[in-house]
């Protein structure tokens, strides 16, 4: 039978177990997971298994990190997920985080686009450091990025997008993401990508702003190719600013929800 080990394809004896397997292959190994679940006792392994073979402290080779980072995630997915392109539109306190859950999650190329510097009224919700700030926020984004996966593609552009060149940057995205703060660039943004690639996918965000309950933020699909998360009224006003839980909640909504479309699976 057949079974992957780190992320490379073995022949193995048919009734094989699970430990067996560390020992012969990684016997320093102290951490086990098999099929993205951490394995505490030993067992038969079947056909098509997928084990990750872990010595906690030891910095991987670049051939063995993409595995290991996706160790625990669902089998089969990550084949997907490395082929896709997601753009993103905004870097701020949306755009970072999903950014960062996106390449946390494998995706294999993504196309960052801000024409703003980081600023310290950004720290209370974004991606960013002290030491970032006045750089431009897609080159201190794609730093950060390289830092946890050094493998994921990123193409950056400080730019402001308009309807001249939003198609220029984003004709080769599987999925885009509109993650503006602005309300009239998330309009531009929006009607521009739709109505130039109808047939793709767009995952936007309204009403993230406050301290608001968390539950009020979710997914749907507004019209064909347009998926919203938010609660589509509460936006960022005097005396409603916004706040690193919601705004998070949010991003991670676009992100799962760029997974999904992804996946084949309607985002919810």
């Amino acid at each position: 039978m057949q079974i992957w080990i780190n992320e490379i394809l073995h022949n193995v004896p048919t009734g094989a177990g699970l430990f067996e397997m560390r020992d012969r292959i990684k016997p320093d190994a102290d951490v086990v997971i098999l099929n993205g679940f951490p394995a505490s006792a030993d067992q038969p392994l079947a056909d098509g298994d997928r084990m990750v073979l872990i010595r906690r402290g030891e910095i991987p080779t670049s051939e063995e990190l993409e595995s290991l980072l996706v160790a625990r995630h669902t089998p089969g997915v990550h084949a997907i997920l490395k082929q896709a392109a997601v753009g993103i539109a905004g870097v701020g306190g949306l755009g970072s985080p999903i950014a960062v859950a996106l390449v946390r999650s494998g995706i294999g190329r993504l196309i960052l686009a801000d024409y703003d510097v980081v600023e310290p009224s950004n720290l209370n919700r974004q991606m960013y450091f002290i030491d970032q700030i006045g750089m431009p926020k897609v080159d201190a984004l794609a730093a950060t990025l390289a830092r946890i996966n050094p493998g994921v593609k990123l193409d950056t552009h400080v730019v402001r997008l308009n309807r001249d060149n939003v198609a220029t940057f984003f004709s080769g995205v599987d999925v885009m993401v509109e993650a503006f703060d602005d309300p009239q660039a998330k309009a531009m943004l929006t009607e521009t990508f739709l109505s130039r690639f109808p047939d793709k996918p767009l995952v936007a965000a309204s009403g993230v702003a406050g301290a608001g309950p968390a539950n009020t933020i979710v997914t749907r699909r507004a019209i064909g190719n347009l998926y919203l998360v938010g609660d589509g009224r509460t936006a960022a006003a005097p005396g409603t600013g916004l706040m690193a839980p919601r705004v998070g909640v949010a991003a991670h909504h676009q992100a799962n929800a760029v997974l999904q479309l992804l996946l084949g699976e309607p985002p919810a």
